[in-house]
């Protein structure tokens, strides 16, 4: 009897097991690369040419019309762990190795997630939010995240301090020479919630903070104080605080 019962356990186990890791790849599918860094998370939307950080966006699913999201794990320099606990179970992000998962959220929300895996001093500050949208909330947010960055005489002095610093060789700007991958994407910096994966509110004073000593909030982290005046450094924050 017991024998027969662990049997009927693994042949059970086993049904599940497959489901999830061999499920279908439907036409509705959101495919998106998850890439984790030391300690952020950049998000590309390679059919949709999107780049962000630290915020994934996808659809909710329903019975009528499924929408799950594959995700393409992969990390930058050590090992991370993917895990939104109310979306999905953990799954790491392992150096020169590709690990696959999906979601299929069924309901619209903000979901928190956080790297599982100790991946160095700022582990505990390496956050994640999945936004969960509606079709119609979600092609607004793709047609936004496509427009070009925001260019113009009020900010222009600013745009010519992050092109002729170093800024431009860790970060892209889309529409600028930045071209940078080494730290997030800024092009649409101001349509996100945070800062540096999570540790400050997004707003032009915090964002002022976070580039005069980013160390000061985040102990440890790989940008450093750009050292910029301090005109140079309200023109900055001027030009970033535009892109939307």
């Amino acid at each position: 009897m017991p024998l027969l019962i662990v049997l009927v356990l693994a042949l059970a186990t086993a049904r599940v097991i497959h489901e999830i890791q061999d499920a279908p790849h439907p036409p509705a599918a959101l495919d998106v690369q998850v890439i984790g860094h030391q300690w952020w998370w950049e998000i590309r939307y390679p059919k949709l040419g999107i780049v962000t950080a630290n915020e994934l966006h996808v659809l909710v699913s329903d019975a009528r019309k499924r929408a799950p999201t594959f995700l393409e794990l992969r990390s930058a320099d050590v090992v991370h762990s993917f895990w939104v606990p109310r979306l999905a179970g953990k799954t790491q992000l392992v150096p020169n190795r590709v690990n696959r998962m999906w979601i299929e959220p069924t309901r619209t929300g903000v979901f928190f997630g956080q790297c599982a895996d100790y991946c160095g001093t700022e582990h505990a500050k390496m956050l994640l939010r999945v936004y969960v949208h509606t079709s119609e909330e979600f092609e607004r947010w793709v047609s936004e995240q496509k427009s070009f960055a925001a260019s113009g005489p009020a900010v222009a002095a600013g745009r010519l301090v992050y092109e002729r610093t170093a800024c431009i060789n860790c970060h892209a700007v889309k529409g600028t020479v930045g071209d940078g991958r080494f730290g997030p994407d800024l092009t649409h910096l101001m349509s996100r919630e945070t800062l540096g994966s999570g540790v400050l509110t997004n707003s032009p004073e915090n964002l002022h903070a976070w580039i005069k000593s980013p160390n000061r909030f985040k102990p440890g982290v790989l940008m450093p104080a750009m050292n910029l005046s301090a005109s140079e450094l309200d023109q900055l924050v001027a030009y970033l605080a535009t892109l939307k």
